[in-house]
């Protein structure tokens, strides 16, 4: 494994440090920051620093001290990041929470935590008053962002505030806390550290990778949860690799996007799979806003053949390129492939190209695939439990001790993930274990589906033991031709009669997962047996 030499910069003088070197990338924003709705959308670095110095001073004026929790939720914008480096600075361990969490999964969170301060708006604190749960009694203190709120203080307030001087944490001492997507249950509260985040993680994103690696001259924009562990190494490996410009799309509505990218037109650009997805028509137009990318990347799920096919067609670059990453909120990346017109060029066969993650990053990860009930090494080819060892792995679960040593094998941590090792090196992903049905990979299905039946907007088996595999289908218009259906499944395993359910039914993360767990009891029973161990979730 690889680290750095020198003390990574932590997050609390993140935009300090780069405003000092004179850092040229000028950011643009789709909306004001929630923190600084007068301010404006075009930001350069100093002001970033002089924002993030402010907000230190209202955390600071709300009571937050050294080696405390700071929860943070909000709605989906860049300014998590802002807030969080403002704990940070205070020598306080931030903790960045999705405002779309289901509420009791919210006040789950909360009560692990235990924050001295909570940062939050009005929309989720009316959200806990009208079911009846105080969620500023989960907090020592909450500061509202937007106005007031019974129990909270106003930001207005605070506003003002001097900061004191700034305390860094120490390298290898907890940072920062994100959370997990939250497929199987209540999300898992991952602390990192600046060398696990920062040194490991964030060195990741700060190289000039051939292809893959952002260029000056690029116009770099993403779409994603900013409450997500991945937008902080995102931000520093942007400051340091310095593009032209950074663009962030706060709402990712298919309208937003196209004013945005109609104004700085990205030549590399990340989203959300869902958001991907919603994208779609955008990409069919003929003057479409993604004629000049040159790089696509998405890390947080699986893509569907036909969405990558379709964005790398929109590009009029030569050879555009899909970044397809897999990785985790308690290691960061751990592989990464690169797909190309040709290599997507075969639709509707067994095993898509998408399913094939590609190989370790070299000099950061290392993978072995071990049998779930042995854990000794499978060999080359044969199914098996992935797991990695890479420096970046998280300090802990807050919380849940426990939970993070079964995961934890010595230098190893287990993924969870079920997955085949080519001779090759190369990692074909099947499915979560705890999701896995014998002879079959749900995953693989799923691509198979979208790739065959174009009126398809996502696919999701789920299975039972004393059950055939259960396909629950989001057709765009809503309807089934039985026809079709036999069609695109003729040398499929057998499926019971597929379940038909809207977009908007099907329950998901605040990243846009399938809440697998959660779909498989609304439709086979609460609590229903699994194939897998679920040892891992």
């Amino acid at each position: 494994m690889s680290s750095s030499s020198s003390p990574p910069v932590g997050l609390g003088l993140l935009f300090d440090t780069h405003a000092e070197r004179r850092q040229p990338t000028v950011f643009h924003l789709s909306r004001p920051f929630d923190i600084a709705p007068s301010a404006g959308t075009r930001f350069e670095v100093g002001a970033l620093a002089e924002l993030v110095a402010e907000a230190s001073g209202w955390l600071h004026a709300a009571g937050t001290k050294p080696g405390q929790r700071v929860a943070i939720v909000k709605d989906n914008h860049w300014d998590y990041v802002l807030l969080a480096c403002a704990a940070a600075r205070l020598g306080a361990i931030p903790s960045m929470v999705s405002n779309q969490l289901p509420l009791d999964s919210l006040q789950s969170i909360l009560k692990r935590l235990e924050p001295a301060v909570l940062v939050t708006d009005t929309k989720v604190l009316a959200r806990g008053d009208g079911a009846g749960a105080d969620l500023t009694s989960l907090a020592t203190r909450t500061l509202s962002i937007d106005g007031a709120s019974r129990g909270a203080v106003p930001l207005d307030d605070v506003r003002g505030t001097s900061a004191p001087a700034p305390r860094p944490v120490g390298p290898d001492e907890p940072m920062i806390v994100t959370h997990t997507s939250g497929t199987t249950g209540v999300p898992k509260l991952v602390v990192h550290s600046p060398n696990t985040i920062m040194g490991h993680l964030g060195r990741t994103e700060s190289i000039r990778w051939p292809i893959v690696g952002m260029k000056r001259r690029d116009i770099v924009a993403t779409s994603i949860s900013f409450c997500h562990m991945r937008i902080i190494p995102w931000t520093s490996g942007t400051l340091r690799l310095e593009p032209q410009k950074a663009v962030i799309v706060a709402d990712p509505e298919p309208e937003v996007a196209e004013r945005v990218f109609r104004e700085h037109p990205p030549n590399y650009l990340e989203a959300l799979p869902t958001v991907y997805i919603g994208w779609e028509p955008l990409a069919e137009r003929p003057d479409n806003v993604f004629a000049d990318v040159r790089l696509y990347v998405s890390t947080f799920d699986a893509m569907h053949p036909p969405t990558v096919r379709k964005f790398l067609h929109a590009s009029r670059r030569r050879f555009p390129a899909w970044l397809q990453g897999w990785g985790q909120s308690e290691t960061g990346p751990m592989t990464f492939r690169l797909l190309t017109r040709r290599s997507m060029a075969q639709q509707g066969n067994r095993h898509p190209t998408t399913r094939n993650v590609g190989r370790p990053i070299p000099g950061f990860t290392g993978l072995k695939v071990v049998d779930p009930k042995t854990m000794q090494p499978v060999k080359p080819g044969a199914p098996g439990v992935v797991l990695a060892r890479t420096n970046g792995r998280c300090l802990d679960y807050v919380g849940e001790h426990e939970r993070w040593r079964n995961k934890a094998h010595e230098l190893w941590w287990n993924t969870g993930d079920f997955g085949i090792r080519k001779r090759t090196g190369e990692v074909m992903l099947l499915d979560r274990e705890v999701d896995v049905i014998p002879e079959i990979s749900c995953i693989e299905l799923e691509d198979v589906l979208a790739d065959r039946m174009p009126e398809l907007a996502e696919a999701v088996i789920i299975g039972v033991p004393g059950k055939p595999p259960l396909p629950v289908l989001c057709m765009r218009d809503g309807k089934l031709d039985p026809a079709t259906w036999r069609k695109a499944t003729h040398d499929l395993p057998a499926m019971a009669e597929p379940v038909l359910l809207p977009w908007d039914q099907v329950p998901r993360t605040g990243t846009g997962k399938v809440r697998r767990v959660e779909l498989r009891d609304q439709l086979l029973g609460f609590g229903s047996e699994t194939y897998g161990l679920g040892k891992w979730t």
